[in-house]
């Protein structure tokens, strides 16, 4: 069993890789960059170290490789899940970029990482949105990953033995 102080920092190192993982995903988006290099360019560059002034938390780099192979190697099945939870008239190609890279990012975690709590993981990317968004944006992606993972692993919310999960 891991200390407190050990799980405290593998926490704060996943969270790392998760932001991490979302800007890979965003920059990918806007610039078409290959896969291959972008992961290159953040574990040289970016993960754990100072840009503009500030010092980036160290994050796990297995971890942020698996978040963002794993959303370019299903992107085809994330991105309907996503559609469908969106609001009625609004696709997946209509929301903001960034936003658009949290939602795939979470929803690859939902569906791939069972090893982790769909309410840690809810939390997490709601963080994230926050980092980018003051509007309603954190409350969008509250929504589609909470409807989402009450489809994909109900059984965490069964255990919880309250009627709303």
């Amino acid at each position: 069993m891991a200390k407190r102080g050990e799980t405290s920092a593998r926490a704060s190192s996943r969270s790392a890789a998760r932001l991490a993982a979302v800007q890979a995903l965003y920059q990918m988006d806007m610039t078409g960059i290959d896969l291959n290099e972008v992961i290159a360019e953040f574990e040289t560059h970016r993960l754990g170290k100072e840009v503009e002034g500030w010092q980036l938390h160290t994050a796990e780099k297995a971890f942020f490789r698996n978040l963002v192979e794993g959303v370019v190697r299903e992107q085809l099945r994330i991105d309907p899940l996503i559609d469908q939870q969106l609001a009625e008239g609004w696709r997946l190609t209509r929301v903001d970029s960034i936003l658009r890279a949290i939602l795939r990012a979470g929803v690859f975690e939902i569906l791939a990482r069972p090893d982790i709590p769909v309410r840690v993981i809810i939390s997490e990317y709601v963080d994230i949105a926050h980092a980018f968004f003051a509007e309603d944006e954190p409350k969008v992606v509250n929504g589609i990953l909470d409807k989402l993972s009450h489809k994909v692993r109900p059984q965490e919310f069964a255990q919880r033995g309250t009627p709303d999960g």
